[in-house]
């Protein structure tokens, strides 16, 4: 499989935001030559200090800033609202999704409360039925107190679009692929539908990232992530982003954000820059060790079922080749029962029981009891999500050491 992190895709030029800034991405080279997106993501900040000539940007962890004078604020006056490290971590995000600015806020769910604002309680949110087992709960747990309105379908995975015709949606939620099945939806053809009713569209990137995919070149309105995962990469941060496709909503993120107090610490910004700058180097080895070991399970006798789009018979490996640049490093498969999955659990050494995934580490976790639990059974049910169902967040150990540590686990069975 030839492996194509952070492959361009053609999208609009981030809109710079008014008057001076902090440092600003640069985005080409001495002879005017159009910077690869991996090289934008290296050099965000770099070399732009012009106190001390730091290479590396300098955290700006000040709560507050001083005013030139008597009614002539600063750029930034107060962190809550603006702070030049998570400006610089905004913008590069925004650049490297091919938007036109962006919210960093503290945690993923943080930028899912973030996107409710931006609809009013008596407007629809149509939301994919298998979504992240957090945003599950928040949706159902906000709808209750009347604060959105929430409805669930399994119409964006089966294609069937027909059925939802007498809705009247504000906001579709997407999350391709999905968290722990990894289904695929068609985002072009949505957002088509979507659009035609007036409704603008969020995507869930977490475990693409920009680096394998961009919804907002796909008509995505908003690209949602849990910054934690693979753009951080090192699981020592928490960390969300919301990215708009043009500068009105990217605004609404920005003032919303301020209003509620979201934004994320200077100092996490820092952590995830920083993470940022090798998404592209570590994305080849989580792959390419995923897609190792999804073909092995896929062989192995005790295997029930194996999802991953990356491997050629799956249903929908075809649309996951059109509209990503690579599969992901999140593999899931079923072992038939809750017993077997503890039984296999037990017998592993290198991947870890944790929830969360991205991390350099590999990982290993049971939905059903761990990142799913939330979920009321019986959505759990309809959404697919079983007793046997196993997740691996796939790191960048060594492959064969990966693979001898799930082989002997399953030989125990």
């Amino acid at each position: 499989m030839t492996l194509t992190p952070f492959d361009p895709v053609p999208s609009p030029s981030p809109i710079e935001p008014d008057g001076p800034t902090a440092s600003e991405p640069t985005r080409d080279s001495t002879q005017g030559r159009p910077w690869a997106p991996r090289t934008r993501a290296v050099r965000a900040g770099i070399g732009e200090d012009g106190q001390f000539g730091a290479v590396i940007p300098p955290v700006h962890t000040s709560s507050t800033f001083s005013f030139e004078g008597f009614g002539r604020p600063r750029r930034f006056d107060y962190t809550r609202s603006g702070n030049p490290t998570r400006d610089l971590l905004e913008r590069t995000l925004a650049d490297l999704e091919g938007g036109a600015g962006a919210a960093a806020v503290a945690t993923g769910m943080a930028g899912v409360t973030l996107l409710t604002h931006l609809v009013e309680p008596a407007e629809l949110i149509l939301c994919q039925h298998d979504v992240y087992g957090g945003t599950h709960r928040a949706f159902a747990s906000l709808g209750r107190t009347g604060r959105v309105h929430v409805e669930f379908t399994d119409a964006f995975v089966t294609g069937d679009l027909d059925r939802l015709d007498d809705l009247e949606p504000k906001l579709v939620w997407l999350e391709t692929p999905s968290n722990p099945l990894l289904r695929v939806v068609d985002v072009e053809r949505i957002c088509r539908w979507a659009h035609d009713r007036g409704a603008r569209v969020v995507v869930d990137n977490t475990f693409l990232s920009p680096c394998l995919q961009q919804p907002l070149s796909l008509g995505a309105d908003f690209a949602l992530h849990s910054t934690t995962k693979f753009i951080n990469g090192h699981s020592d941060v928490v960390g969300g982003a919301v990215v708009a496709a043009n500068r009105e909503d990217a605004d609404s993120l920005q003032w919303w954000s301020n209003c509620l107090g979201l934004g994320q610490a200077p100092t996490d910004c820092a952590q995830v820059l920083r993470g940022l700058r090798t998404l592209d180097a570590r994305w080849r080895l989580h792959e390419a060790n995923a897609n190792h070991l999804a073909e092995r399970l896929q062989a192995h006798p005790t295997v029930v079922r194996v999802h991953y789009p990356g491997l050629p018979g799956h249903s929908q490996h075809d649309l996951a080749r059109r509209q990503q640049q690579g599969f992901g490093a999140i593999v899931a498969f079923d072992l038939g029962t809750a017993e077997r999955v503890r039984a296999f659990l037990e017998g592993l050494s290198v991947f870890t029981l944790a929830e969360s995934l991205g991390g350099v580490e590999s990982l290993v976790s049971h939905p059903a009891t761990m990142t799913h639990a939330s979920m009321d059974p019986s959505a759990r049910r309809r959404a697919g999500i079983g007793d046997g169902l196993v997740r691996l967040a796939v790191g960048i150990e060594d492959p064969d050491d990966l693979w001898h540590d799930l082989e002997s686990a399953l030989r125990a069975l």
